[in-house]
């Protein structure tokens, strides 16, 4: 059985705690597209963590973690990520890397920052991780898959011609130094000796898993209005952040990815520039990022305070269509026992008209948010186990928020830890 654990909105909706709570009764947890870009906090019995490239099943035994070839393999960040959980008393986890995965190196890193400074104020948001200029290479043909790394005649033919392009742009565009492509080369061999104990054919390896009947998850990173083609453009990803390309970026077929839980907040949150039309501001805004996630709402990766918002039904219902949710997790509900009361914004006002479809980036630039207010509970939910035990005001926004998204909504999570969640 292959299930997705894909975000609705914008990224941080809480997928790692998610992942993490299903591990449980999972064989293998696939990463399927970004790279180190973007977060997940984990809080277990072995403390709290931030992961970046690592599937969140990394902390059980009984599971198999894939980096699939969907992924931005930052090596050295890989290894020092697998290093940092082993030191703090984890169990060294079972990682398979696919030979198709690509590679990210080390001027991708320096393009993705030279290229936000060359453009200053009317920059991308970019967390700096290398994530645009990787995959532009990866499309244009001039990346490096990990399988080339076991062919040292062919790398270095492909070194060299890779830095005379490079360094065209880094002498004319950017005015910074060149590639070396000695350095270069020896740097990938190196590579090629961290990650080699952990290359495998990932397709024919999930193929038969899949054929065994093993419980498979897809975890994606960030969310679904952060895709490339349906999220709001440009200021989006570079990797599809859909369900659907789970099954490309993991070597799966599509139709064997039979749930697709979408995770949603019971606010919203958004790191980086772009569209969000709920989004509020002073006391208000830093109230609810003071006591929102875990620690307070800050970009994993960043620590960039995150945007912040009320929930937003049009993004979200959309989101969930995109995704193809067959259920939907909602999170950081914990958070909102402060509120008087809950604003719930139900459709965008653009030109005069009032529309519930989440429209493109140019007419969202003019939407205004359209309001339904809801009361506040009032009191703490932490600690309650069954739906039925919830503060009624407290069911009925959730009960709203399903019948807008038109998505059950099957976990409640009322709390940061794995087992502080509500199964409806």
């Amino acid at each position: 059985m292959v299930k997705a654990i894909v975000g609705a909105n914008w990224g941080d909706e809480g997928k790692g705690k998610i992942t993490d709570m299903l591990g449980q009764e999972a064989d293998i947890i696939v990463r399927f597209q970004g790279g180190s870009n973007a977060g997940h906090t984990i809080i277990n019995e072995y403390g709290k963590f931030a992961l970046h490239l690592l599937p969140s099943g990394v902390f059980y035994a009984h599971t198999t973690s894939i980096i699939g070839n969907g992924v931005a393999l930052n090596i050295p960040y890989l290894f020092n990520e697998i290093k940092s959980i082993v030191d703090r008393g984890v169990p060294v986890p079972k990682i398979l890397v696919s030979d198709r995965a690509q590679i990210m190196m080390p001027y991708h890193i320096l393009f993705d920052q030279y290229e936000e400074e060359r453009l200053g104020g009317k920059s991308f948001g970019s967390t700096k991780s290398g994530i645009a200029p990787f995959y532009s290479d990866k499309y244009a043909k001039i990346g490096f898959q990990v399988s080339e790394l076991f062919d040292e005649e062919a790398l270095r033919e492909k070194v060299d011609r890779v830095c005379e392009m490079k360094n065209i742009i880094l002498e004319h565009m950017y005015h910074k130094p060149f590639l070396n492509p000695d350095e270069l080369f020896n740097l990938l061999v190196e590579y090629r000796k961290m990650v080699e104990p952990y290359v495998c054919d990932v397709a024919a390896y999930l193929h038969q898993a899949v054929k065994d009947g093993k419980n498979i998850l897809l975890e994606g990173q960030l969310g679904a209005l952060k895709d490339p083609d349906f999220g709001i453009y440009p200021m989006v990803t570079s990797s599809s952040t859909l369900a659907a390309y789970g099954a490309i970026g993991a070597g799966i077929p599509a139709y064997e990815i039979k749930d697709i839980i979408a995770v949603a907040k019971a606010y919203s949150s958004a790191v980086g520039a772009g569209e969000f039309v709920s989004e509020i501001f002073g006391n208000e805004a830093d109230e609810l990022r003071r006591r929102g996630g875990d620690g307070g709402e800050y970009g994993a990766t960043t620590g960039r305070p995150r945007r912040m918002g009320w929930f937003d039904a049009v993004a979200t219902r959309y989101g969930c269509r995109i995704q193809g949710a067959t259920e939907v997790a909602l999170t950081v509900l914990d958070v909102m026992g402060y509120l008087d009361e809950l604003p719930i914004c139900v459709g965008y006002e653009i030109d005069g008209a009032v529309t519930k479809d989440f429209p493109t980036t140019v007419k969202l630039a003019k939407a205004k948010p359209v309001y339904e207010i809801f009361p506040g509970w009032k009191q703490e939910i932490r600690g309650i186990k069954k739906y039925e035990d919830l503060p009624e005001d407290c069911r009925k926004y959730i009960e709203f928020i399903e019948k807008e998204i038109e998505v059950p909504i099957t976990m409640v999570s009322n709390g940061p830890g794995r087992d502080e969640i509500i199964k409806r």
